[in-house]
């Protein structure tokens, strides 16, 4: 017979950045073992949260850490160290974030060479929106009916700058 599967239970961290990879390396050495992610968020004015998800495969918990590091200069000690692993993660944030990972040589791994930016910023404009405005008689979403109500002023997309007149 089965067993059912325990509940997944969480731990939630969050630390300086000093702070960062003794708390990685304490999560692993109290059974967090698996290495899942490790991704950043763009707060904006606030900077970056790099966010890292271990699991305990005894428990069924997982350790989500967080640490936060600022947008002007942003660096983060790798974890490279603890979880060999997070390579490939940290490569990938810090082609698509700028965030320096100290200790980790990461060579551009997604984009192409000269590319000149980083996509998941947040103040990274669409390429796709700033090339032409949306081509259709109707935007996504509306219907025939919508084309006899006279127009509204259009809602520039998401990404988007200011189209030129």
């Amino acid at each position: 017979m089965n067993q059912p599967h325990a509940a997944a239970r969480s731990a939630h961290a969050s630390a300086g950045t000093p702070g960062w990879v003794q708390d990685v390396t304490a999560a692993r050495d109290g059974g967090a073992v698996f290495f899942d992610f490790l991704t950043a968020v763009d707060l904006e004015a606030d900077g970056f949260q790099v966010v890292c998800r271990l699991w305990d495969p005894e428990q069924r918990t997982e350790q989500l850490l967080t640490t936060h590091c600022p947008r002007e200069d942003p660096r983060v000690p790798s974890v490279v160290g603890v979880f060999a692993g997070a390579a490939w993660h940290e490569r990938a944030v810090a082609d698509l974030f700028g965030i320096v990972f100290e200790g980790h040589d990461t060579q551009p791994l997604l984009l192409p060479p000269g590319f000149e930016g980083h996509p998941l910023r947040k103040d990274f404009p669409l390429a796709a929106r700033e090339a032409k405005q949306w081509p259709g008689a109707k935007d996504p979403g509306e219907s025939d009916a919508d084309l006899l109500v006279p127009k509204r002023r259009r809602a520039k997309p998401l990404g988007a700058r200011d189209w030129p007149s």
